[in-house]
């Protein structure tokens, strides 16, 4: 799937994944306690700063910060707008 943004600079376009509707134990989590998702596939990457190129690529799986980034909407589904510096690992 292609996406019309293309992030300036040092900044990641991000696909949240869903949040978990299960514990490891089979209890089924309602909507008012799940968590904000921490985890994402990356959709599109800026080409990085001067003296900094970019660690991510696109299609990476990444680790971000709970209030990390900027949501935003395109074509009805949710994504976030992030530097690269908001992110805490590669999948």
């Amino acid at each position: 799937m292609g996406v019309n943004i293309k992030p300036l600079a040092d900044r990641v376009l991000i696909e949240p994944m869903a949040a978990e509707t299960k514990t490891a134990s089979g209890i089924i989590i309602p909507d008012t306690a799940k968590e904000k998702p921490q985890k994402g596939k990356v959709m599109a990457v800026g080409k990085g700063l001067k003296d900094e190129p970019m660690t991510v690529k696109v299609g990476d799986t990444v680790l971000y910060g709970k209030f990390a980034g900027t949501e935003l909407k395109l074509d009805g589904k949710d994504f976030l707008i992030m530097r690269e510096n908001d992110i805490l690992a590669i999948v």
